[in-house]
């Protein structure tokens, strides 16, 4: 059997002219990349929450303007509400081709902007490049007040700066990757500690505790204690 060859990059492809779907996923997998073909909005948004993608090809062309509405839907900042990284690049290929149309495009999140028919060439080289200043862009994650900048190793709560040790920062990095989701004990346990058994509880009640006081000294809104199961972030 032939070793399987991983992608340089997982690429979603949300094109719903089939002939140019078939023709951009074929000459991506032949560039190496992992390619995923969406024919619809619906499609690719499935595709960005089960899939962690590093960059869309978004056709603007959609029915009911859903390429935009997705756009909007993917750079909302915010956790609680958009389960999808709002980092993944974009990419607009489109063929309307109106100064209109580029720049309200570029104005609602895209990285860049494609004007249909295209060369395949060109259309490489802004993919490699918008993935390379993906990269070192800044990773912001967000969830309600609480913004995590993982380039700066910041966190704000209502534009206030908090000091936090690494494992409180390890700790609120994994909660708020899925704020509404439960991680049990023993998950929190080895993904900060290491601890492939329970038996250090007190530990994690303690940095959970002095967590929740940090994010909210009033009120204690973050960090939820699911008795008997383990933590998440928010509230259902």
């Amino acid at each position: 059997m032939l070793p399987v060859r991983e992608g340089i990059a997982r690429i979603v492809v949300c094109e719903d002219d089939q002939p140019t779907l078939e023709l951009l996923c074929e000459h991506l997998t032949a560039d190496r990349f992992s390619v995923l073909a969406a024919p619809s909005a619906a499609d690719a948004m499935r595709l960005c929450l089960y899939n962690d993608p590093d960059l869309m090809l978004l056709d603007l062309g959609l029915p009911d303007a859903a390429g935009l509405d997705l756009l909007r839907e993917i750079r909302n900042p915010d956790r609680t509400v958009n389960r999808v990284d709002p980092g993944i690049g974009v990419i607009i290929v489109s063929g309307r081709s109106t100064e209109r149309d580029r720049v309200r495009g570029l104005s609602e999140g895209a990285d860049d902007y494609v004007q249909k028919p295209f060369s395949y060439g060109e259309l490489l080289a802004r993919i490699n490049s918008v993935l390379r200043r993906r990269r070192r862009s800044h990773s912001l994650v967000q969830v309600g007040e609480i913004e995590i900048n993982d380039v700066e190793h910041t966190v704000r709560v209502g534009g206030r700066y908090l000091r936090l040790s690494m494992k409180e920062y390890a700790l609120l990095k994994i909660l708020a990757n899925e704020p509404s989701r439960v991680f049990s004990k023993e998950e929190l346990l080895q993904e900060v500690w290491g601890y492939r058994s329970s038996g250090h509880t007190r530990t994690l009640e303690a940095h959970c505790s002095r967590l929740r006081k940090k994010l909210d000294p009033k009120h204690g809104r973050y960090v939820v204690n699911c008795w008997g199961v383990g933590y998440r972030l928010v509230g259902p």
